[in-house]
C-alpha cells in the first residue's frame, strides 16, 4: 500500500471494528513494511498450569549427598560386608554412570576387589536409583542393611532433612 489514504482507510476500519472489543487497546500506524500493530490488554487472566514433580534423588528438598563421595561410600561399603561381615555373593546395584565407572576398563573396579578380597561382587544397573543411591543384596537378593560408618552419616543426613520439614 503506497497510498497514504489507502492506510488511512485499513486503520479506521480496524479501529471500528475494534470498538466493541471490551478490553483497552492501542492502534499504531502502518509501519513502511506495511504492518499494522494492536497492543491490547489482556480481560481474562491467564491460566496458571503448574507442572513439576518431586525429584526422585532428594524427594524436593533439594539437598543430596555429595556425589563425589559415593564412591567413596560404596567402597567402603564393600569392605565392611566382604571382610567385617564376610559375606559372600553381594549384588551392587547402581546408576548408570557409576555400573560404567565400576565394570569398564582393561582392570575394573570390580576386578580389583575380585583380585584385594578373593570374592566377586556383581555389579548391576539400575536405572530408578539416582546417582548418589545405590543398593547391595545379599545371594538371596533380599536387601542389605549398611552398617558402615558413612552409610550412618547418610541416614543421620537423611532424619536431619526430615526434621527441618
Amino acid at each position: 500500500m503506497k497510498s497514504a489514504e489507502s492506510r488511512k482507510k485499513v486503520e479506521d476500519a480496524v479501529k471500528d471494528i475494534m470498538k466493541h472489543d471490551k478490553a483497552r487497546f492501542t492502534i499504531l500506524p502502518i509501519t513502511k513494511f506495511g504492518l499494522l500493530q494492536i497492543t491490547r490488554q489482556r480481560v481474562r487472566p491467564a491460566e496458571n498450569i503448574i507442572t513439576g514433580e518431586l525429584c526422585p534423588t532428594c524427594g524436593g528438598t533439594g539437598k543430596i549427598s555429595a556425589s563425589i563421595l559415593v564412591t567413596d561410600e560404596i567402597e567402603n561399603s564393600i569392605e565392611d560386608l566382604l571382610v567385617t561381615q564376610n559375606q559372600s555373593g553381594i549384588t551392587l546395584q547402581v546408576h548408570p554412570f557409576l555400573y560404567a565407572y565400576y565394570t569398564k576398563g582393561l582392570v575394573s573396579k570390580q576386578m580389583k576387589w575380585y583380585l584385594k578380597y578373593y570374592k566377586w561382587v556383581k555389579v548391576t544397573k539400575d536405572t530408578s536409583l539416582g546417582l548418589t543411591d545405590y543398593r547391595i543384596e545379599d545371594e538371596r537378593g533380599e536387601d542389605i542393611e549398611l552398617h558402615s560408618p558413612a552409610a550412618a552419616m547418610a541416614r543421620l543426613q537423611d532424619r536431619e532433612i526430615e526434621i527441618i520439614d
